[in-house]
């Protein structure tokens, strides 16, 4: 590595790999450095069906394919970190990088000393100790030990080694700058208009053409509000420029207009009922705090176009089984029995939904006995390769997702499907999953520019005045 001067060498830890496996290739014409130790973990970790299991598999894919692609005799001089292994080739007309990073192993025991306190047969210590010697050998560059571990980098810091964790998969830089769903225009937006404002009636709804500056900044599937609450509330349909086509939604908070039985009772409720009973509108993500309403008003939309109009042919729900405590072990039964003790909030708001003391207890019994026909709970383990047709498809809890799976879950819609994601990036239980790279983040800000798609964030609790006080002061 010593003509390599002027550039950086990341020594990479397992858990970066089995979070990312393209992670090889994006520290741009930086080298990376793995021990042996991280190869024998990879090893350890491929044998399951987990996610982990299937990083660790495909990381080492891509250490095979760059060895085949280099030559044996490469290893000594670094193999070079071609970007298109991880791509599939390189896209017809586009010329590879100019300047590619490398890839080296640990091929000679590094001669290193680490503090008593820290034993060498630790994984962790192993890994640090090379990043040390590293550090020693190639003094005139700079060495950092990339970790999704705190307590490694922590230990890294105490012994002066440069460490960070692994940043390429964060979709934002503060989860504050994640879209909201909705813009609120100044009181005199509309006046500033005059007569460059067009209106008309289509199929009994309302639609505006307006133009400004501010217009260029709007995606389509976003709402338009006035500052005041109640007053002008529409959704983006068509950006042109810094010309839009806004239509007026429809107000979920009035008593005529229920969805199920529900009413909307704030601004952010009604523009989620907007979207979720919207044919237009294939992709739906729902954040908001505990008891803001998000499952309840995704199942009423539901049952409302499954039962009432028929517009899907059956619910389909489905949470990963990620727990907040002790894992209680194997489930006995069928899929669905075993995914039912994760559903309690299906379970609670389908009480609230179908309620009645209409029948007795014959006239509940019949009403439990059509929505098991047609909700349906599905596992995330047994997703891959299903395509629904009609389906309205809830993802719940969905902020413990990684980006790859739930692409793996919003790629089953098919022909006349919806899907919806729901979720709290304040409540995430999966490990090395922060608020800035949930998957949940991640379609988030994917979709928000795709016109049949909708996000809205929200703010309030209605569950009770204890769950909002407890909220705010715990």
């Amino acid at each position: 590595m010593s003509d390599r001067a002027g550039r950086r060498l990341f020594v990479l830890d397992t858990n970066v790999l089995m979070h990312d496996p393209t992670a090889l290739f994006r520290f741009q014409e930086h080298d990376v450095f793995l021990p042996m130790i991280v190869l024998e973990e990879l090893d350890n970790n491929k044998k399951g069906p987990s996610e982990v299991a299937r990083n660790a598999r495909q990381t080492s894919r891509f250490l095979n394919e760059l060895m085949q692609q280099a030559g044996p005799e490469a290893i000594e001089s670094g193999i070079p970190l071609d970007p298109s292994v991880a791509n599939g080739g390189t896209p017809p007309g586009q010329e590879p990088p100019a300047r590619l990073g490398r890839l080296f192993f640990e091929t000679r025991t590094l001669a290193s000393r680490l503090p008593q306190s820290l034993p060498g047969n630790q994984p962790d210590n192993h890994i640090l100790a090379a990043a040390l010697a590293l550090q020693q050998i190639h003094s005139h560059a700079q060495v950092t030990l990339v970790s999704k571990d705190i307590n490694l980098r922590i230990k890294a810091a105490i012994l002066g080694v440069h460490a960070e964790d692994y940043y390429n998969d964060q979709v934002l830089e503060d989860v504050n700058l994640l879209y909201a769903g909705h813009t609120r225009v100044p009181g005199d937006f509309w006046a500033a208009l005059g007569d460059r404002m067009e209106s008309w009636m289509e199929d009994g709804r309302t639609f505006y053409r307006v133009h400004g500056a501010e217009v260029g900044q709007w995606v389509p599937g976003q709402f338009v509000t006035a500052e005041e609450e109640g007053g002008f509330e529409a959704i983006c349909r068509e950006i042109e420029g810094d010309t839009a086509v806004l239509e007026v939604i429809r107000d979920y908070r009035q008593p005529n207009h229920t969805v199920w039985g529900i009413n909307a009772r704030n601004r952010e409720q009604n523009f989620a009922l907007n979207l979720l009973m919207d044919p237009e509108i294939d992709f739906v993500t729902i954040v908001g705090m505990a008891g803001s309403g998000k499952t309840l008003l995704t199942l009423a939309a539901g049952l409302e176009q499954t039962l009432e109009t028929q517009r899907y042919r059956e619910i389909i729900m489905t949470r990963v089984t990620v727990p907040v405590g002790e894992d209680i072990g194997y489930l006995p039964g069928t899929e669905e029995e075993k995914m039912t003790p994760w559903m309690g909030a299906l379970m609670d708001n389908l009480e609230v939904l179908t309620h009645s003391d209409a029948g007795g207890d014959w006239g509940r019994a019949a009403t439990q006995d059509l929505l098991a026909k047609r909700i349906k709970i599905r596992s995330v383990n047994f997703m891959r390769g299903r395509t629904f047709l009609n389906r309205y498809i809830i993802i719940d809890e969905a902020q413990n997702l990684t980006p790859k799976q739930l692409k793996t879950l919003i790629t089953r819609a098919g022909p006349g499907s919806k899907v919806v994601c729901l979720g709290n990036i304040a409540q995430i239980d999966t490990p090395y999953l922060t608020e800035t790279t949930s998957g949940l983040t991640y379609v988030v800000d994917r979709f928000r520019a795709w016109p049949h798609s909708g996000h809205v964030t929200l703010q309030r609790g209605e569950r009770s005045r204890l769950a909002d006080y407890a909220s705010e002061i715990l």
